[in-house]
Formats: structure tokens, sequence, C-alpha cells
């Protein structure tokens, strides 16, 4: 990833990875709106919960001048407690792992029910910038909750808890996993609790969050899941929902970088490179996606799919773009993305109507120009008007 890139996903990163919270007036036997779950092993299993500093609203409102408004229909209202919470998952290779991630209440009064919001952050390469870690008052999730919601966030695989393990990188099912699992685990937390939900639950996130939110919502809807029916809404924005897309676009880039090798790139023939050749496009591929200094670690398999041409598997472990949601989709990015290619959404969008969709829409970002780093502001605006038009109990 050169230096650009870099700073656009750091940036999205710090403003867009997110922090579990969640939101009410404190304990006590509160009726719940949504449905009681039963308590689970394995998968979702809630393992323990560290309470974390309470947060005022001021702290939320000085974060925000400070950032001189970045985000201008962020108006934080609530103090927040906060909690980090370790749960059950299952990593790449689909066995059992340890994972944490972060859920902050809106301090209400006693007995309101709040909207749950899953934010799914965007590529990170240091583990403090962990939803769990990154305790800041630009955490979007933490922002989430001083605005009534109750807000949860997973580290995902490699991050927080599971720090040393591999991150399965653009791997769809173990990323899905990760934030479902959470949603179990912080459910079944707030039924012991008493800390109640209005039943309706929503999915966003940004850049890598965008495909982690995608992922999230087509598993749900194959396996049924118990979160299904409260699902109210689905905002993914620049996303890689089509990894071999995706793909394709940095390997242009990497054609113009290195001019001696660029000749020999041509997507859709890398099958046919030489040894030498083809771990050369490797190490620079994975070069421009992962900076020298990162302190965790990548699963590339992604990358190892697409050079082998075999989109079979590409299809199979990577993409989510090609199916119909029966949830409304509200997709976001913006044409002048040269980190994610506005194409991925494009081509998810054809996708997904073409299999009958028929609540799934693609809004443009309208900053100038509309790169990845120019569209984060634009993609929370975005995201909070459509929630606030149907968020109930804010």
């Amino acid at each position: 990833m050169n230096s650009t890139t870099r700073s656009i996903s750091s940036f999205a990163s710090v403003l867009l990875s997110c922090a579990l919270l969640a939101s009410c007036g404190g304990g006590g036997s509160l009726e719940l709106a949504e449905p009681k779950i039963p308590e689970v092993t394995g998968q979702g299993a809630l393992v323990g919960v560290e309470a974390l500093p309470i947060f005022s609203a001021q702290f939320f409102r000085d974060g925000l001048a400070a950032q001189n408004a970045i985000v201008p229909s962020a108006k934080p209202i609530y103090d927040v407690k906060a909690w980090r919470v370790r749960y059950m998952t299952l990593n790449g290779q689909g066995l059992a792992v340890e994972a944490s991630g972060l859920i902050g209440i809106p301090v209400k009064s006693q007995g309101s029910l709040s909207p749950v919001v899953s934010y799914q952050h965007g590529t990170i390469f240091k583990d403090a910038q962990a939803p769990s870690n990154n305790l800041i008052a630009t955490e979007p999730t933490l922002l989430m909750a001083s605005m009534g919601y109750i807000a949860v966030a997973p580290d995902y695989v490699g991050y927080g808890a599971s720090k040393g393990k591999e991150h399965p990188y653009l791997m769809a099912t173990p990323t899905a996993n990760a934030v479902i699992d959470l949603l179990t685990a912080t459910r079944i937390w707030r039924q012991r609790e008493g800390y109640g939900s209005n039943g309706q639950l929503f999915l966003m996130g940004y850049s890598e969050g965008g495909y982690a939110t995608v992922a999230a919502h087509r598993k749900m809807q194959s396996d049924n899941s118990v979160h299904l029916p409260q699902l109210a809404g689905v905002i993914p924005g620049a996303g890689p929902y089509h990894v071999g897309e995706t793909l394709n676009v940095l390997l242009l880039r990497v054609r113009d970088q290195n001019p001696l090798i660029g000749g020999l790139l041509s997507p859709g023939l890398l099958k046919n490179l030489g040894a030498t050749v083809r771990n050369e496009v490797r190490r620079q591929l994975v070069k421009a996606l992962i900076p020298s200094d990162a302190d965790v670690t990548l699963n590339t398999t992604f990358i190892d799919y697409f050079l082998a041409d075999d989109t079979a598997a590409l299809d199979r472990d990577c993409n989510v773009h090609d199916w119909a949601p029966l949830k409304r989709v509200d997709l976001f990015h913006g044409k002048d993305d040269q980190t994610v290619p506005y194409s991925s959404s494009t081509r998810t969008l054809q996708a997904m109507l073409s299999r009958g969709a028929t609540s799934v829409s693609l809004t443009n970002c309208s900053a100038t120009p509309s790169g990845h780093l120019e569209c984060v502001p634009s993609y929370f605006d975005f995201a909070l008007m459509n929630l606030k038009a149907v968020a109930k109990g804010l």
C-alpha cells in the first residue's frame, strides 16, 4: 500500500473503527422488546466483560470540536457506559478462538429501550486502533452510543484479545462470524443485566467494515439467524465486496509503480507467469496492502486465489456481492475512490438486482474529489441520516 493509501486507511480506521456500546439507563428487570435468546456454548458464548470508564457527552462534544466537526450531523446527547467484551468465534481455519469487541450504553432514563447498531471498522494495521482499545471521542460507535444507540463493534480476529493470530482478511465466513457472534454474546449479556433493546438492529461500516457488514448480512440470511428478524437496515460504504474486481484495480497500480514487471502483468493471465515473476507480483501486492510497521498479521490467501485465477475459490471464500438480500441495503461509494474501486459497488448492485433483490440502492458520495478518504465524513452523515429516518427510541 503506498503512503497515500496508508494514510487513507489509517484515517478511515481511526474515524471509523468501531466501539461496542449499548444504550439504556442501567440494570434492573426490564422487559426487552427483542425476544430473549438462550445461553450458548461455542460460537457466540460470552467469556467475560470488563467495565471501562464512563464517557460524558461533553467528552464527545469536545472531541468533535477539536476535529472541526468533521461529521456535522453527529450530535452527542448522552453520557456513555462502556465495556470490553470477550467472546468465542471461529478463525480463518474454522477453529474456536477467543475474540473481543466493545459495547457502549448511553445513560438514559430507567426503562428506555434503544436500537442496536453494529459498526464494523475499516482495515487497520495497529492493534491500538481496534475498537476496544481505541477509546477516543471520535470513535464512531462511542459516538453512536452518545446519540442514543446501543452500539457494538467487533475487533475482528487478529486484534484485541486475539492479537497474534492471523486476521482472516477478506475471508467472508470468519469475518461474518466475528460480527454475528459478538451480537449473540452481547445480546445474552444485555438480557442478564437488563439493558434493553427496542428490537431494531442495524449494520453499518466503511471500507473493510462495509465488506464485513455485507458478509454478516448474507450469513444472517443464509443461516436464518436469530438476529435476522430484528434487522431493520444495512448501510455498507465503499467495501471490496467483489474481491477480484478490487484486486484487478490494485494490480493496475502495482503495474504503474513497477515498470520492470508491469509489461508482464495482465489480469486473467496471471496463472501463466513464471514462478519468479509470480512471487514478485505477490510480494508487490502484499507490500501495497500492508505497511511494514504493522503489528498485526493479515492472512492474504485471497491474493493467492487471485494470482491463480481461481475465481471459484474467490467466489466461495471471499466475494460477498452476488446474492439477493431480503432486507434493505443502502450502498454508498465515491466514484473517484482509488483504494476500493467504485466498480465493486456497481457490480454488487447489478448482481443483487439480477438475483431479484428489490430493496437495494447505491448512493454516490458528493465530496470533491470523491475518494476513499474524502468520503469518510460523507458516509457517516449518510448513515446517520438513514438511521434517524427509521430508528426509534433515540
